[in-house]
């Protein structure tokens, strides 16, 4: 008979294996999505936020990560078992069951959609487009060779929805500034996919590591190279001052450290350099933040 993955007398309660199903005890993922998304807001109310918009992007932007996390490992559960990094995520390792894990996932969408009422229709049609792309992400890893780019979608529909939730409409510096997002989607995923790389050869899943091979450091500073030139015309159209300049540089300091952290490809150095990126995503909207307060 299999022994249980843990003695009785010290099995984890159910809340502990919702934290970890959810991923609330690694907040990392939902600062790479929050940061973007506060960045967004604040150009589009020029730097004057409603508590409302505020408190509706902050909380719907953790629902909806802790949403994805669930639905994910209920999807990559036969898949998870088989990667070092994922081994012991609750789905994988029978903690907690794929019905109760996508229930989870079902209720904090929901709670989610309740944020959005006091919204207008674009932003609830952009939030179903988002969902819909976060959702089916899981399932592009078995097919698309660069699924990263897939995943960048979904991680920067905060931004067009901040535009559309404050302007009612998504201008051209919201689209610009949603490109550049992408672009650092796909650089500090694949940072994360190089952790992943050799088990997920072996299984037979994509990702942009393998896809770039040999190239993939050269592939992550180009993609930050375009991200942050981006971030530049987006800027410039705002009409930003110096503080934007000066958290553009801090952040630009930061992917050039990531560099010298995954130029040797050892799984702990790229992890590292993946969960850095907050301190970029900071350094960018802070920039932001600043300017605009110096405008006041």
């Amino acid at each position: 008979m299999d022994r249980p993955a843990y003695p009785y007398d010290c099995q984890p309660s159910r809340l502990a294996l919702y934290v970890r199903l959810t991923r609330l005890d690694k907040p990392v993922g939902t600062l790479l999505l929050l940061w973007p998304t506060l960045t967004g807001l604040w150009i589009a109310s020029n730097g004057w936020p409603s508590a409302l918009h505020l408190a509706i992007f902050c909380l719907g932007t953790l629902l909806m990560r802790s949403a994805g996390c669930a639905i994910n490992d209920v999807v990559d559960r036969d898949f998870d078992g088989h990667v070092k990094r994922t081994a012991e995520r609750v789905v994988a390792s029978g903690q907690v069951s794929a019905a109760e894990a996508m229930l989870v996932s079902l209720l904090l969408t929901l709670a989610a959609a309740l944020l959005l009422i006091p919204l207008n229709l674009l932003s609830f049609a952009l939030a179903l487009l988002g969902v819909v792309v976060a959702g089916s992400y899981p399932l592009f890893k078995r097919f698309f060779p660069l699924p990263q780019a897939y995943l960048a979608i979904a991680f920067s529909f905060g931004i067009p929805m901040a535009f559309a939730a404050v302007q009612g409409k998504v201008p051209p510096i919201g689209w610009w500034l949603f490109a550049a997002n992408l672009f650092w989607v796909v650089a500090y995923d694949t940072e994360y996919a190089m952790v992943d790389r050799d088990d997920d050869l072996r299984i037979g899943v994509r990702s942009s590591a393998i896809l770039f091979g040999r190239a993939d450091v050269a592939a992550v500073m180009v993609c930050y190279g375009l991200f942050f030139s981006l971030l530049l015309a987006v800027g410039g159209l705002a009409r930003l001052a110096w503080p934007f300049y000066f958290g553009w540089t801090v952040a630009f300091g930061c992917a050039v450290y990531h560099y010298f952290l995954i130029r040797t490809r050892e799984r702990d150095r790229c992890f590292t350099a993946f969960r850095h990126n907050q301190w970029v995503g900071l350094a960018v909207f802070a920039g932001v933040a600043c300017a605009f307060a110096l405008k006041a």
